[in-house]
C-alpha cells in the first residue's frame, strides 16, 4: 500500500549540492561534492558517516547556517518547492524555527547559560508566532512536558547548568518543535549521552515528530542509531553519497565497502563476539628507572589452576557529599554506597552505569583524585586509602587515567612530544635523551607515525588525539590504566580501532584495565568482567559473557535494551 504522504512529493530535495570552505590564503577545500538527497513528508532519513564525511555541512547548508568561510558553490536545496539557497537571509530567518527546526549536538554550547530554559523555548514562539510573553511561557512548559522533562514547571525556571545532559537535550527538542515545523534536522542529538538517556531522548523525538507528522533528517555517525530510528539511510564519505536505500535493505545487503566497514565497526550491529584477553604479568619498568619497583612473587603469572591475583581491591567504598536543598536544609548524598569489587592482574573490569551512577566517582577514588568517606582501596595488596606524600606519589605512576575527551585532556599549547614527555619530567625520570627514547617508544606503541611529534592537538583527528592520551599514560609504564569512557566521543570506526589498540596493548604489556562505560556493546568487546552500578550501588557483577548473556538484574537488562541497533538485530 502506498503511503499517501509521498503523493505530495518530497518535502526536502537536495540536487547536486557542492559546498566549499575557504582556508589559508584564499585556497578552497570542497567539503560536499555533488550530493543528492530526499526527505518525504513525515519520513525519518538518517544521514550517516564519519567526522569529515560532509554530513553536518549538508545539514548546515539546508538550514543556511554554514560557518564563516563556507559557501554553497553549486546545486539547489528545495524545501516545499522553494530553493533555500537562493533565499536572502531576511527570508531565511522566517524558515528557521518556524518551518525547519534544528536540534544541535551540544546543548552546553547551544543553550544560553544565563537564561532560564523555559524562556529559551518560548523565544521561538515569540519570534515566529507573535504570542505574548505569558502565553509563550505557558506553552513552553507544555512543550517541556511533551519532551519528557520531569516537573516541567520547575524545569522551565532552571538554568542549563541545573539540568542533566539528557534534560538539556530534551529542552533543545522542545525548542526545535515549538512552532510545529514540517522538518526537524537533528545533528548528532545524542552522541554525548548515555545509552539509556539516548534512548529516552530519541523516544521523545520520535513521539513528538510522529504526533505532529514532522519529518526528520537525522545526522549520525552510528549506524546502530540509524537502524533503530530511520526508514531510509544515506551513507556519506569524503563529501559524496556512497549508498542509500531503505534501512533494512542497507543493513541486510550493503553494497559499498565503506557501508560494510561502518556496519562492522558498530558494536551493536557487529557479531556478538567477546575479545578474549590473555592474562599476562604486568611489564615492569627497567632497572635504569629511578622509580622502578622491585620484582616480587606477586608479579609472576598465576598458575593455571589458580585465579589471577587482584591488582585492585575495593571494599565497602563510600563517598558522601553535603548538599543544600531548595528549602535551605542540609542533605547528605551518598554518590557511592558500599561498593566492593576486585580487578585481577592483567584483566579488564568494566564498571558500567548511567551518568550519576557513581562509576566515575569510584574510579577517581581508586586513583586517589577524590577522598574516601568510608571503605578501603587496596593496590597490589597494600591499603592505599589514606596514603599521602612521597609514598602516594610513587604509587601514582603505577596507575594512570585516560579521559573521555582527548581534546580537553591535552594541553593545546604543546606539541605531541612535549605532551607525552610531561609525566616523565614530572617524576624526574631519565635525562633528556632517555625521555626522548621513552616518548618515541610510547608513540610507536599506540601506532602513531613519528611525524606527529611536533604537531599540536588541534592538528590531529579525534582518534589520533586519543592515541596521544594513551601514549602519555603508557610512557610511565604503569600497571593500571583507568579508562573513563575512552571511546564515547569518537566515531564508531575510530572507536573500533582504539578498542583494538587497547586489547593489543594489554596483551603485549600485561596491563590491567578499569574501564568506565555506559555502553554495554563496547564492554562486550573488550571486558573480562563487568560490574553494574546504579545510584551509587553495585547491582550486578560477574564474568562479562555471563552477565550480558543472562543478566539477573532488571537494570542490566534495561542497559542492554538501550543499546542502539538492538531493534534492528531483533527484526533481522
Amino acid at each position: 500500500m502506498t503511503d499517501p504522504r509521498h503523493d505530495e512529493g518530497p518535502l526536502l530535495s537536495v540536487h547536486g549540492l557542492r559546498v566549499a570552505y575557504r582556508v589559508g590564503t584564499g585556497r578552497e577545500v570542497e567539503a560536499v561534492r555533488g550530493v543528492d538527497l530526499r526527505v518525504d513528508p513525515g519520513e525519518v532519513v538518517a544521514l550517516v558517516g564519519e567526522s569529515g564525511s560532509g554530513k553536518t555541512t549538508v545539514a548546515q547548508s539546508v538550514i543556511g547556517l554554514l560557518p564563516t568561510g563556507g559557501a554553497v558553490r553549486a546545486g539547489r536545496v528545495l524545501f516545499e518547492g522553494e530553493d533555500l539557497v537562493a533565499l536572502p537571509e531576511r527570508r531565511m530567518t522566517r524558515v528557521r524555527g518556524a518551518r525547519i527546526g534544528l536540534v544541535p549536538q551540544d546543548p552546553g554550547v547551544s543553550l544560553d547559560p544565563v537564561r532560564r530554559v523555559g524562556d529559551q523555548v518560548a523565544e521561538a514562539l515569540r519570534l515566529h508566532r507573535a504570542v505574548d510573553r505569558r502565553t509563550a511561557r505557558a506553552t513552553a512548559v507544555d512543550l517541556l512536558r511533551e519532551a519528557g522533562l520531569p516537573e516541567p514547571e520547575v524545569a522551565a525556571r532552571r538554568h542549563p547548568h541545573e539540568l542533566s545532559g539528557g534534560q538539556r537535550q530534551r529542552v533543545l527538542i522542545a525548542a526545535a518543535l515549538a512552532c510545529r515545523p514540517r522538518l526537524v534536522i537533528a545533528d548528532e542529538p545524542t552522541s554525548a549521552l548515555d545509552v539509556t538517556v539516548q534512548r529516552v531522548v530519541l523516544d521523545a523525538l520520535d513521539t513528538l515528530t510522529g504526533r505532529h507528522g514532522t519529518a526528520v533528517l537525522l545526522i549520525t555517525h552510528d549506524l546502530g542509531v540509524a537502524a533503530d530510528r530511520a526508514q531510509r539511510v544515506v551513507v556519506m564519505r569524503h563529501g559524496r553519497v556512497v549508498e542509500e536505500g531503505p534501512t533494512a535493505q542497507v543493513l541486510r545487503a550493503p553494497r559499498d565497502p565503506y557501508t560494510r566497514e561502518l556496519l562492522a565497526a558498530a558494536p551493536s550491529l557487529a557479531s556478538a563476539r567477546l575479545i578474549t584477553l590473555r592474562d599476562r604479568p604486568p611489564r615492569r619498568a627497567g632497572s635504569d628507572d629511578p622509580l622502578a619497583r622491585p620484582a616480587s612473587a606477586a608479579d609472576a603469572a598465576p598458575p593455571a589452576d589458580r585465579p589471577p591475583t587482584p591488582l585492585v581491591e575495593v571494599v565497602d567504598l563510600r563517598k558522601e557529599y553535603r548538599t543544600r536543598l531548595a528549602d535551605g536544609r542540609r542533605h547528605t548524598l551518598a554518590a557511592v554506597d558500599g561498593v566492593s569489587f576486585s580487578v585481577p592482574r592483567g584483566r579488564t573490569l568494566a564498571l558500567v552505569g548511567e551518568s550519576g551512577s557513581g562509576k566515575t566517582t569510584t574510579a577517581r577514588m581508586v586513583l586517589g583524585l577524590t577522598g574516601v568517606t568510608a571503605g578501603t582501596v587496596r593496590f597490589d595488596g597494600e591499603d592505599v586509602t589514606g596514603l599521602r606524600g612521597r609514598p602516594w606519589r610513587l604509587l601514582r605512576r603505577r596507575m594512570q587515567p585516560v579521559h573521555q575527551n582527548p581534546y580537553a585532556s591535552l594541553d593545546p599549547r604543546f606539541g605531541v612530544a612535549d605532551i607525552v614527555e610531561e609525566p616523565l619530567r614530572a617524576f624526574g625520570i631519565g635525562d633528556r635523551d632517555e625521555r626522548r627514547r621513552r616518548v618515541a617508544e610510547a608513540v610507536e606503541q599506540v601506532a602513531l607515525p613519528s611525524s606527529v611529534a611536533n604537531r599540536r592537538p588541534r592538528e590531529l583527528s579525534g582518534g589520533q588525539r586519543q592515541r596521544v592520551a594513551i601514549a602519555r599514560a603508557l610512557v610511565l609504564r604503569p600497571d593500571l590504566l583507568v579508562l573513563d569512557e575512552p571511546v564515547s566521543a569518537l566515531d564508531v570506526s575510530v572507536q573500533a580501532r582504539i578498542l583494538e589498540l587497547l586489547v593489543r596493548l594489554q596483551g603485549e604489556l600485561g596491563l590491567t584495565y578499569l574501564l568506565i562505560s555506559h555502553d554495554l556493546a563496547v564492554v562486550r568487546q573488550v571486558a573480562d568482567d563487568v560490574a553494574v552500578m546504579r545510584r551509587g550501588r553495585l547491582v550486578e557483577a560477574g564474568a562479562c559473557a555471563r552477565v550480558l548473556a543472562a543478566p539477573a538484574h532488571d537494570y542490566t537488562r534495561e542497559l542492554l535494551d538501550a543499546v542502539p541497533g538492538r531493534r534492528a538485530v531483533r527484526s533481522a
